[in-house]
């Protein structure tokens, strides 16, 4: 058999620092700071400080392989951190900030982090389990206020670490197979586990990103990531931005809908990307004060499913392109997006949105397929429920220093998601619901997510979740945990409402009010913790 006669060229992260240096060098790269200031560079500081990096990573005793782990905002220093850990050999650990000290601790040590990056307002949340740590030999802190205290051992200052170091630097990223990156998953059944990427799986995905058919930023772009760069590595913009010279916004802290809406505005942002309830905060505040955001062509919606009213009133209200995408964790993440195509053109307005409420289309680099309980594989017909399962150049064969097992992982090379989805004829996928979250009332299956967002577009409704509880006649009964918009609600007027999309056995017995929906570290409903509070009565 012939071999191809191609260069071999290693898919390894330095490449894109050197990209951006020789192609961008002027694109800038802005973040709101804590005190409400602005810091900006050019990518071509920043290809010099992550150069800086890579001597200070040496001179704090860093080897390739170690994990070096962040805690922190999105912001520039976090940005160098992603690019001068891995090209320095080592594994950037993103740490989630709003994981339980139980948690974090759990991940520091299983991942057995050597040097943690620690952001000055987040010390609170991190100087309690400190001297608990087992393999933390230093703490690197930035962006202290000034006179702040920190109570945390083996300190060192970023800035000192930089100016002590050289510019002038070796990779040390040769091996396209060597890990770049470690991200764990939320927990939201039992621990989390950890994800561990390669240079090469996060190359290609961050090709993929690029892809006009996924997200597709360019040079022309001024990209907002409101999604933490501790979920699932930013979704892989703050990669792809930098390969393509974007100019990236970094919000800092600043995340209330209040700033990012003066965000949007002044910096003329034209892709923010985030989480559902996000954008609903967003949404509702520009109705109460609106700003000019008609520079955005794509609010990237990602992490769990975006309700279709909110997209129909985004692009009814504003006139904004909501893109809404798919993925987890161990895809990297992205593995879908939900975008029109050429047989859509001459669909009305609210076909349109039915569309953009889907999950949509796979990405090029991501398979996929519907199975039922007993693995058989199902029709792509629209109607048929059924496991998604998925393959591809970027998605994990496996959990971090956990054996691999056939709870997530089939004997064939198949990724168990965990989603209950359709995916019609034309490739456009809906999930139904999680596996663990639905309803079986009767022997029948209620979907929780199509009432959650059946009661989210509801004008009286600023945020819903669904779980099941147990019933002695049905088996299990749907209950609906409701944040009304003005503090009240009409259980009747909901009834209705819902009517009219489902059949009677589908509404929820009861609705119980809270002032807010437990989230899950990466801003998702934590319905464990709301089946918890059921269980303790607290419900």
């Amino acid at each position: 058999m012939l071999s191809g006669l191609m260069m071999d060229y290693p898919l390894t992260l330095n490449a894109i620092v050197e990209h951006a240096k020789r192609m961008s060098p002027r694109k800038t790269i802005r973040t709101k700071l804590p005190d409400g200031n602005w810091h900006e560079y050019s990518y071509a500081a920043f290809h010099r400080r992550v150069r800086r990096l890579g001597n200070a990573l040496a001179a704090l005793g860093v080897e390739p392989g170690d994990r070096v782990a962040t805690f922190a905002w999105n912001n520039y220093q976090h940005l160098e951190f992603y690019f001068g850990i891995p090209c320095a050999g080592a594994v950037v650990h993103t740490l989630n900030i709003r994981l339980s000290h139980e948690q974090l601790k759990y991940i520091i040590d299983h991942a057995e982090d050597k040097v943690i990056f620690v952001e000055g307002s987040l010390l609170p949340l991190i100087e309690p389990i400190a001297n608990q740590l087992k393999t933390v030999k230093r703490f690197v802190l930035f962006n202290l206020a000034e006179g702040q205290e920190c109570n945390l051992p083996n300190i060192s200052y970023y800035e000192d670490l930089m100016a002590a170091a050289d510019d002038d630097y070796e990779w040390r990223c040769a091996d396209e197979n060597m890990a770049l990156g470690l991200c764990y998953t939320s927990g939201t059944t039992g621990m989390p586990k950890g994800v561990l990427y390669s240079h090469r799986s996060m190359m290609l995905h961050t090709l993929g990103v690029l892809a006009a058919a996924a997200l597709g930023p360019t040079e022309m772009d001024v990209v907002l990531p409101v999604v933490p760069q501790f979920h699932a590595m930013a979704w892989g913009l703050p990669y792809a931005c930098a390969w393509v010279g974007s100019t990236i916004v970094m919000p800092g802290p600043h995340l209330q809908p209040a700033p990012l809406a003066d965000m949007i505005e002044s910096e003329r942002v034209t892709i923010a990307a985030g989480v559902p309830t996000i954008w609903n905060g967003l949404y509702h505040e520009l109705r109460r004060n609106p700003r000019d955001i008609s520079s955005i062509t794509q609010l990237v919606v990602g992490g769990s499913a975006m309700p279709r009213g909110l997209i129909e009133a985004y692009e009814r209200d504003f006139g904004v392109n909501v893109a809404h995408a798919w993925g987890m964790t161990e895809m990297s993440p992205i593995g879908s997006v939900a975008k029109l195509q050429t047989r859509h053109q001459d669909l009305d307005a609210g076909d349109c949105w039915d569309i953009k409420a889907k999950q949509g289309y796979f990405v090029p680099g991501v398979d996929a397929r519907i199975v039922d309980d007993a693995g058989n594989e199902l029709p792509w017909d629209g109607e048929t429920m059924g496991e998604l399962q998925v393959r591809g150049y970027w998605v994990a064969g496996g959990y971090y220093k956990i054996e691999r097992d056939q709870e997530h992982f089939t004997d064939d090379g198949w990724f168990r998601t965990g989603d209950v989805v359709t995916i019609d004829a034309q490739g456009y996928m809906t999930i139904t619901d999680r596996t663990k979250d639905l309803v079986k009332s009767g022997g029948e299956w209620i979907s929780s997510v199509d009432l959650e967002n059946a009661l989210i577009s509801h004008p009286d409704v600023l945020e819903a979740a669904v779980i099941a509880v147990p019933d002695e006649r049905w088996g299990e009964r749907p209950l609906a945990v409701l944040v009304p918009l003005n503090g009240e609600h009409d259980s009747q007027a909901l009834n209705a409402y819902l009517l009219e999309r489902f059949p009677k056995f589908w509404l929820p017995d009861e609705y119980v009010v809270v002032d807010e929906i437990p989230k899950t570290g990466v801003g998702k409903m934590d319905k464990k913790a709301l089946r918890q509070r059921y269980a303790d009565g607290e419900l």
